[in-house]
């Protein structure tokens, strides 16, 4: 039913999520990040509070693995889950409930992790994991490199509709949010394109928010 993956960016600190799934508007639900913390994603049957409260552990001071023990020890059904969390320190871990649906894997490496279920062939994750350390650059453009890899190894075991990618940096919210919550074309497109037309405006809507007299113009009628 998803596939997806959480990454830190090493050079940066910023931490990302991107995520594909059939079921309608996936990244409203599973992603999670928090600046400076972490990112999470909670999927498979989803309690969308696991995330939230990956990240409160993390915030705390617990490194990922141990997050998602505490996890495994406090929430209600974690049979049916599966959450993915990346720390502060490129540290990773992953609860894979054995009631996952259908196929499910998972896979790990430096500053990313990956999961799916319902997949289309088990090596799905490690196939995003690899494009993932494989890439370049941004960590947008990481996530989406990432997240096509994943679709062209296979994917889900039917067509995907939603997706979403999350970007936060040093600011309190998200520096990216950029989802398609339906589509019967590709949704993994939809926000590679989305983020084509973002990536180049992100900087200077954060400026926008933390000084705007220092902004770069709106580009609007009136704009001086």
């Amino acid at each position: 039913m998803t596939f997806s993956l959480v990454a830190r960016c090493a050079e940066t600190g910023m931490f990302g999520i991107a995520i594909a799934s059939s079921s309608p508007a996936v990244a409203a639900r599973c992603s999670h990040a928090r600046a400076g913390v972490g990112a999470v994603a909670s999927q498979n049957v989803t309690d969308p509070a696991l995330g939230p409260l990956a990240l409160d552990l993390m915030e705390g001071g617990m490194a990922a693995a141990a997050a998602i023990e505490e996890i495994r020890g406090r929430a209600r059904f974690i049979e049916y889950r599966q959450v993915l969390a990346i720390d502060r320190h490129g540290g990773t871990a992953i609860h894979s409930g054995p009631n996952a649906l259908g196929i499910w894997s998972e896979a790990r490496g430096r500053d990313v992790a990956s999961g799916g279920n319902l997949l289309a062939d088990d090596r799905v994750p490690r196939a995003i994991a690899d494009a993932f350390e494989a890439s370049a650059g941004h960590l947008g453009d990481r996530l989406i490199a990432a997240l096509r890899a994943g679709l062209a190894a296979g994917g889900e075991a039917g067509p995907v509709h939603s997706a979403g990618m999350k970007l936060v940096d040093t600011v309190a919210w998200p520096v990216a949010d950029l989802r398609c919550d339906w589509t019967q074309d590709c949704p993994i497109e939809a926000v590679a394109e989305a983020w084509r037309v973002y990536k180049p405006q992100l900087a200077a809507y954060v400026q926008r928010a933390l000084d705007p007299r220092e902004a770069p113009s709106y580009g609007v009628p009136g704009d001086e």
